[in-house]
């Protein structure tokens, strides 16, 4: 796999994750064109940690990942050692998504990417999770990646900002309830 700048990242072998496509990672940060420089980034699901190295690539000053898999975490920790650049940090945390958003209380990111696997039952908690810690920055977003027949519960503090689809995949952006007032953005 590769990221902007034809960086070669490492993946588990066999199906244990589920990459983002290159073509979806490419408009994700196409939409999110110079908004992260300088931005806090946070993975949620991790997998390969690619779209995490892509911002860091693209600019970001921090990254934290989440990823249940030990095996997983390692190629984290080794695709990000070779794009971090001096003044970048980043954290790949290892364990449950839910379970770790609670220590990430009292932090905010101006990003946040959760790509879980799509048949779980992850998708209400961790949203609810992220509103409640008041994960996300006031002027920040979330892209939660998901099933394009999939739709996605409503989180009372998140207001839906723009949603897009690439064949089987569908991403939704979601921006805080008061900086965008619900409104749909088409692209």
């Amino acid at each position: 796999m590769r990221i902007s700048g034809n960086r070669q990242l490492k993946t588990l072998p066999g199906l244990d994750t589920r990459p983002t496509s290159s073509r979806v990672r490419s408009a994700v940060f196409n939409i999110w064109q110079g908004n992260i420089s300088d931005f806090s980034w946070l993975d949620l699901c991790a997998g390969s940690g690619a779209m995490s190295a892509e911002a860091l690539q693209r600019g970001a000053k921090s990254v934290t990942c989440i990823e249940k898999s030990s095996r997983a975490c390692a190629i984290i920790e080794q695709n990000l050692q070779q794009i971090a650049k001096e003044r970048t940090t980043f954290q790949v945390l290892k364990g449950d998504v839910i379970k770790r958003l609670k220590t990430l209380a009292g932090q905010q990111f101006d990003r946040i990417y959760f790509d879980p696997p799509y048949a779980s039952d992850l998708y209400q908690p961790v949203l609810a999770e992220i509103a409640f810690y008041n994960l996300l920055h006031p002027e920040g977003e979330l892209a939660v990646e998901h099933s394009p027949n999939f739709k996605l519960p409503p989180i009372a503090t998140l207001a839906v900002c723009r949603q897009k689809v690439y064949g089987h995949t569908a991403v939704t952006f979601y921006c805080p309830s008061s900086s965008k007032e619900g409104q749909l953005v088409a692209l």
